[in-house]
């Protein structure tokens, strides 16, 4: 039977996609906004022509950004603490997800209950800080990693999944085919986690990303500080700078607020390139996997 759209239905369509047209504008706007200002040159932007595409197209942003080498170094470092500390906060939380979301496991509720406690209570700043420091992982790339090796909620949600999604039919047969529990988690488990694999990659990638706090308080080496805290130095350095207005020249006062104009929208295009070049090829697992994954065991 075909259904036939009433006069209701149609004028709550037109007025639905005019409402979510606007909302798409709202939030495209900004962002097409920032890339087109970022492409345009400084004088365009401080006199206000750039509205939504590049005016008196420029790279001087870009080049003014890693002509830095603390720029290119922060990247990097960024880089690898997103990639390594992903691959480790991924493993780790598989390891513990799968034994606790199967009803044999002895003690998995006690231990359960310990996870849940550590997202109630936290010891705080300066005990944490000092226990860092005990462990001899201040100034060390470790610090960016291990101390954020799992994350609880993460565990609770791929718990979820694994117990809706993994039954334990499937383990009893696999055990009658003298499959060992390292061969079904590899070669079965995984495959069929795809989406929570992929939602807990992107929740633990953008962690380590925008990572910026536990950088202020642990590492102290230029060499190994994330992009985050460069930025920061770069913007602040800016700012800075206006104070010094007497000390400065006008020519060199012009220059420097040009390139504070060109590096503020340089920056921000470059900090979130990363993550936005990795969410399309993971988004077809996104919806399905926090979904499965939201719905309590």
């Amino acid at each position: 039977m075909k259904y036939k759209n009433t006069g209701t239905d149609q004028v709550f369509n037109i007025v639905n996609g005019i409402i979510l047209a606007f909302i798409f504008i709202v939030v495209a706007y900004p962002l097409i906004y920032v890339v087109s200002a970022s492409l345009s040159s400084p004088t365009a932007i401080i006199q206000g022509r750039v509205k939504l595409l590049p005016v008196d197209f420029s790279l001087g942003g870009y080049k003014a950004v890693f002509a830095n080498g603390a720029v290119v170094t922060g990247f990097l470092n960024s880089m690898f603490y997103m990639i390594v500390g992903t691959c480790v906060n991924v493993m780790m939380t598989v390891m513990l997800a799968y034994p606790l979301s199967r009803k044999g496991f002895y003690g998995g509720k006690a231990i359960t209950l310990l996870l849940i406690f550590t997202m109630m209570f936290n010891a705080g700043l300066i005990p944490n800080y000092l226990l860092i420091d005990s462990l001899n992982l201040i100034d060390k790339r470790a610090v960016m990693i291990i101390p954020k090796a799992l994350n609880v909620w993460n565990v609770m949600i791929t718990i979820t999944y694994f117990r809706t999604t993994i039954p334990d039919e499937l383990l009893e047969a696999s055990q009658v085919d003298g499959c060992t529990d390292f061969n079904f988690i590899g070669k079965i488990v995984l495959p069929l986690s795809k989406p929570i694999l992929a939602v807990i990659s992107l929740f633990y990638a953008v962690q380590h990303w925008n990572s910026f706090f536990d950088a202020m308080l642990y590492l102290n080496s230029e060499k190994l500080v994330p992009l985050q805290i460069v930025l920061r130095d770069i913007l602040v350095q800016n700012q800075l700078s206006m104070d010094m207005i007497t000390s400065l020249d006008p020519e060199s006062i012009s220059v420097r607020e040009n390139l504070a104009v060109l590096l503020k929208y340089a920056l921000i295009v470059v900090s979130s390139l990363p993550l936005l070049i990795m969410y399309p090829f993971i988004q077809k697992y996104f919806v399905k996997g926090i979904m499965i994954g939201s719905v309590k065991g």
